[in-house]
């Protein structure tokens, strides 16, 4: 199921959607590094190109990070 979520980036409020499942391994990257998942959040936001969907940018992070994982021999 997609549902809405918001967070605070750079003091400034936004919403995005995301299916669960994709909400559930931003908790799980976050966790392992670390860092809060606002932070996470605000990182990926930084660093995606300027054109692109907030929304869109989580998925892909979540699906490199995945990637990156079973390459490891992680997944």
């Amino acid at each position: 199921m997609i549902r809405k979520h918001s967070a605070t980036l750079h003091g400034h409020r936004t919403s995005f959607s995301l299916e669960d499942a994709f909400w559930d391994e931003l908790k799980i990257i976050a966790g392992a590094r670390g860092i809060s998942q606002a932070a996470l959040i605000s990182e990926i936001d930084d660093q995606r190109p300027p054109d692109s969907n907030l929304s869109s940018a989580l998925r892909l992070h979540v699906l490199q990070w995945l990637k990156d994982l079973a390459a490891e021999g992680g997944g």
